[in-house]
């Protein structure tokens, strides 16, 4: 029985608009909602820019299914940031407060949750370089580029106001994601 050869060389389209520069594994995505620069150093990868499209391969001679799924996350992380500086992603969460007024603001790139459960001394958290926080009333919106960073910036919001030490059946207060990171459309 003869074992099946895996394909392991993968492309990526570039879409107009969207400029790419690969710099030692560091790949910078430039388009019309922003910019994004990740890392995708990885001994198994090989990624290389051809004309309109990205080309993912693996140098090791005995290939494996361990090098496909390398090669198979970096494409989908790499559509993924071509999305994010297309059209850009939106995160929306929720401020919840039914025992004390709680007062949410911004200053300066720190998120400032005041008199959460009538605790004196404010909670703050520093916010993501890349991700913008807009506050709507009690809707908070976090939006950009990375999907990854709106996702994490949101959870960390979402821990900030961790009710402890009390029952979380009558206690529901805090700011809940009540739309995870999710590509925005247009039209």
């Amino acid at each position: 029985m003869e074992k099946k050869k895996l394909k392991l060389d993968r492309e990526v389209k570039i879409p107009s608009g969207v400029d790419v520069v690969i710099d030692n594994y560091m790949l910078k995505f430039k388009g019309p909602k922003g910019e994004v620069i990740k890392d995708f150093t990885n001994p198994r990868l090989i990624i290389t820019k051809k004309d309109n499209a990205i080309s993912i391969s693996s140098p090791m001679q005995k290939q494996t299914k361990r090098d496909k799924m390398f090669i198979n996350t970096c494409v989908s992380i790499i559509n993924g940031l071509i999305l994010g500086v297309l059209n850009g992603y939106e995160a929306k969460m929720k401020i919840c407060s039914g025992h004390f007024p709680m007062a949410v603001s911004i200053d300066n790139k720190i998120f400032v949750v005041k008199n959460f459960l009538g605790e004196k001394v404010p909670r703050k958290i520093g916010l993501f370089e890349g991700v913008n926080v807009k506050l709507d009333g009690e809707i908070v919106k976090l939006s950009g580029c990375d999907k990854e960073k709106v996702g994490l910036a949101a959870s960390i919001i979402e821990r900030l106001c961790k009710i402890k030490n009390r029952d979380l059946r009558v206690f529901q207060d805090g700011i809940w994601i009540t739309q995870k990171a999710h590509e925005v459309k247009n039209g």
